[in-house]
């Protein structure tokens, strides 16, 4: 496999089709080659911190400039009620990247938000005791629409990833996605999560949520 180097930009517009894999494909084709190809999580780590996201996708080197304001806004917004939920409940937690998570041999992965469990009484030292989340949020862009909804998403769903979510800021809709779903659940209403049966569910109000942070941007 040829690796590439991708470089987009978080913003908050997004087109809401899934681009077809041979689309996809040819989009990451279109991209320069870096000389220094980087193709293992080793290599990944090893580079100087630039202030970018840099993912390992299939053994495809990603790069992600740092998100733009707005961006981060409607991260903390969704943040907010995910901690709500999970108060009290130490063997779950929720973080926003920069992280390092590991899902494969060449898949290193940097989800928006993202929810985990941990060991009662155990500390996490390193990202490679985090393992795979229960539940991982990405906000698209036009750059990163395309392997948000495709290399990324297949990535999570092999992974056993229980919950997927693609926030889609400019059709106001979560697409919901799980291990083994051809489809999405595409919710535009209400978006209902319960990380264990014990607890309550965290709810968002979606319509109420877009005009917020649609107006506020």
């Amino acid at each position: 496999m040829e690796t590439m180097t991708l470089l987009g930009e978080h913003g908050l517009s997004s087109a809401h089709a899934e681009m077809p894999l041979r689309a996809e494909e040819a989009h990451l084709m279109a991209m320069p080659t870096r000389l220094d190809e980087v193709t293992t999580i080793e290599q990944l780590l090893a580079l100087p911190d630039d202030g970018c996201r840099h993912e390992l996708l299939d053994g495809v080197h990603v790069v992600t400039p740092a998100p733009a304001y707005p961006h981060q806004r409607v991260l903390r917004e969704f943040w907010h009620p995910l901690c709500v939920a999970l108060t009290g409940h130490e063997t779950l937690e929720v973080l926003s990247s920069p992280a390092d998570i590991r899902l494969g041999p060449r898949r290193l992965v940097q989800p928006d938000l993202f929810v985990f469990r941990k060991k009662p009484g155990h500390r996490v030292r390193e990202w490679r005791e985090v393992g795979v989340p229960v539940l991982a949020i990405e906000f698209l862009s036009p750059t990163t629409a395309a392997r948000d909804r495709g290399a990324k998403r297949r990535i999570y769903q092999r992974a056993g990833v229980a919950e997927y979510w693609i926030v889609d800021l400019d059709a106001r809709l979560v697409e919901r996605w799980r291990p083994r779903e051809a489809r999405p659940e595409v919710l535009d209403h209400e978006l209902t999560w319960q990380a264990r049966p014990d607890m309550p569910p965290c709810r968002i109000d979606l319509g109420r949520f877009f005009a917020q942070v649609m107006d506020a941007t």
